[in-house]
């Protein structure tokens, strides 16, 4: 069986600096971002559009009713996110079983139990996160403290509520992991160079 390594991380923490370094490191597949365009390409859903749903809570009791009837917009939302779900959860136990690899995010540890991954976690204080963002913004991304903050707290939020409806647990429950890693003011690189040589 290969070598599975699963990354969960708050966001601003340096997980996805620090998963695809790991990956470097130990000659594996690193997969992300990658996983949205494959699951656009078999479900002809714009990448954009999928990442949005994956960010989001699935739920089939929307707030936006008409009387005491679900929108159609809503059920076909609802519809394409379980789709989406179970064409990425297919995806997740192809690529663990092409290769050893490093997946970021997408209660891929839950998906892949069965290939009895190696399950990393990533967190950091408040603080440590701004300035991470601040320092990896795009070019015309201003964002403030206070909006940096409130950035944080909804994707965290958002990503919580994703893992526990499909999962059934807490995201942020250690008891989930097999390491826990705080980020706060280290360096990524060196961290990922650190636990790649113990990980071997």
């Amino acid at each position: 069986m290969n070598k599975v390594i699963t990354i969960s991380r708050e966001f601003g923490s340096g997980g996805r600096e620090f998963a695809r370094r790991l990956a470097d490191k130990l000659n594996f597949a690193y997969y992300d971002r990658e996983i949205i365009t494959e699951i656009a390409k078999r479900t002809n859903l714009a990448e954009e559009y999928i990442q949005h749903l994956n960010e989001q809570r699935p739920s089939p009791l929307f707030p936006i009713t008409v009387g005491n009837t679900i929108s159609p917009v809503m059920d076909v939302m609802w519809e394409q996110q379980n789709q989406i779900f179970v064409e990425q959860s297919n995806l997740l136990k192809e690529l663990a079983e092409k290769s050893d690899c490093v997946i970021v995010g997408r209660a891929a540890d839950y998906v892949l139990e069965d290939f009895k991954p190696f399950r990393i976690r990533l967190y950091a204080e408040l603080g440590s996160r701004i300035e991470r963002c601040k320092a990896r913004a795009k070019d015309g991304e201003n964002l403030n403290d206070r909006q940096l903050k409130q950035k944080i707290n909804e994707v965290d939020k958002n990503r919580a509520k994703y893992y526990q409806f499909y999962t059934g647990k807490k995201w942020a429950d250690p008891i989930n992991y097999d390491l826990c890693i705080n980020t706060t003011d280290k360096d990524i690189k060196k961290l990922a160079e650190f636990f790649a040589d113990i990980i071997k």
